[in-house]
């Protein structure tokens, strides 16, 4: 591979140095050579993701990243809005909160990325709300949201291979959740059911389960060996009582890049405080099958790190990154926010309104903390991304611009969400039933 390549990262753990030090890199080393042992060579990871991100690669290094970079970052879109066109009305709410509420920082990182847990947020994101909107709808509807099941399925699978675990975890919860005993159900099961052979397939032909299992703890000492008078349940108790500590990652509790990019503590409190608000409201709609599932995964999120950790003699902190649980997030967030048969979830105004304030103000101060980082170093200061600035490309466009229009589109997003489910008269709110054809408005008393 091109050495420049290999060299860019030559402000990598430097918080203080700007990304300006590759520039000599990239214009004089580009043509030369040498060999690597970054990359999937061994068949650590499932192929398909990085064999189509091997199709936009070409000898110009900045202009394949940001071709990569921006077809993810489409991608997504064009997933969330066809998933979004395809639900029934009364899924569509729990679309978009459960992305809007797990994503920043850390999940709008990754998704517009060149890393595989890119592909593995979306598709476990996606897959298992496909599938939910394909047993409840039917015919040209039910075929299209089987096909983005199916598409996700295969994104998940082939990115990560413990995202093709927490796919099958996904189609099983949502067979759980959907289960009926008619014919016609389980005609429709076939699909998901069947479709289990993709991740086991990913899964079974590549290495990165089999390290899991084993635990990652690399061939230096472990915690363990250091302090032997510590013991496997003394590292298994601290992994249990620091376990939100990983969590936390996903809101900004852990840095971003290289784990080289702090962000300020309002941006954990301020997603945090959201999820858990929109978490809570979730919880007061809430059945047996749904209180199941949320259990579940819960205990997921627990074990999964935990077992991996311990047996891997590491604390947390070490090794397992929350960007490898953020699919189980994303998971745990929809279902925090699903419906069940029967109930709606309601929001008050002020609640949506002071949830949509947290995260624009999350997402405003980590994109422009990320940006400063890469721009100038964290050893600059102040608003002005533009001041002193060491590294960007000669474009009109600058890290100002890049801050306040990323800033400004996710703030517009959240006031469209603030208008369709908080401002909107619940009694104009038209429901759906289980296939999908409009019933009823609801009668409600009026105050």
């Amino acid at each position: 591979m091109p050495e420049s390549l290999l060299r860019s990262s030559c402000y990598a753990f430097h918080d203080e140095a700007s990304a300006s030090c590759q520039i000599p890199f990239l214009e004089t080393g580009a043509k030369a050579d040498t060999l690597s042992k970054r990359g999937n060579f061994q068949g650590t990871y499932p192929p398909l993701f990085y064999e189509t991100m091997g199709t936009m690669a070409g000898p110009d290094i900045e202009r394949s990243v940001m071709i990569m970079r921006l077809f993810n970052s489409a991608l997504f879109v064009a997933l969330a809005s066809l998933l979004y066109w395809l639900l029934p009305l009364g899924r569509r709410p729990m679309l978009v909160w459960a992305w809007l509420l797990t994503t920043v920082p850390l999940g709008l990182f990754l998704i517009a990325s060149t890393n595989p847990s890119g592909w593995a947020i979306i598709g476990v994101g996606m897959a298992w709300i496909a599938l939910l909107g394909y047993f409840e709808t039917e015919g040209r509807r039910r075929i299209a949201l089987g096909a983005l099941f199916l598409l996700s399925v295969f994104m998940a699978s082939g990115s990560r291979g413990d995202s093709g675990v927490y796919v099958i975890i996904a189609i099983g919860i949502v067979l759980f959740l959907t289960f009926r005993r008619e014919k016609s159900y389980y005609l429709a099961a076939i699909l998901p059911v069947t479709a289990v052979v993709i991740p086991l397939a990913f899964v079974l032909t590549s290495r990165m389960i089999g390290s899991g299992v084993q635990g990652l703890g690399g061939a230096g000492p472990t915690v363990l060996d250091e302090h032997p008078d510590l013991g496997t349940f003394g590292l298994l108790a601290y992994n249990l009582l620091n376990i939100p500590f990983l969590w936390a990652g996903a809101f900004g509790g852990w840095p971003l890049g290289w784990l080289d990019t702090s962000l300020p503590d309002i941006v954990l409190w301020t997603g945090a405080a959201a999820f858990l608000g929109a978490g809570f409201v979730g919880l007061a709609s809430i059945n047996r099958r749904k209180l199941i599932a949320i259990g579940g995964v819960f205990f997921l999120l627990v074990a999964i790190p935990v077992y991996v950790l311990t047996k891997g003699g590491d604390p947390i902190g070490a090794n397992v990154q929350p960007r490898y649980i953020l699919p189980l997030i994303v998971l745990f967030g929809g279902l925090l926010l699903f419906d069940p048969p029967g109930k709606r979830i309601r929001f008050s105004r002020g609640q949506v309104v002071l949830i949509a304030f947290a995260l624009a103000v999350s997402n405003f101060v980590s994109l422009q903390t990320n940006i400063r980082r890469y721009v100038t170093g964290i050893d600059e200061a102040g608003l002005n991304l533009d001041s002193g600035r060491e590294w960007w490309w000669d474009s009109p466009i600058t890290p100002n611009a890049v801050w306040l229009l990323g800033s400004l589109a996710f703030a517009g997003t959240l006031i469209l969400v603030v208008r369709e489910i908080a401002w909107k008269p619940l009694d104009a709110v038209v429901e759906e039933t289980a296939v999908g054809s409009p019933a009823k408005k609801p009668s409600l008393p009026r105050r």
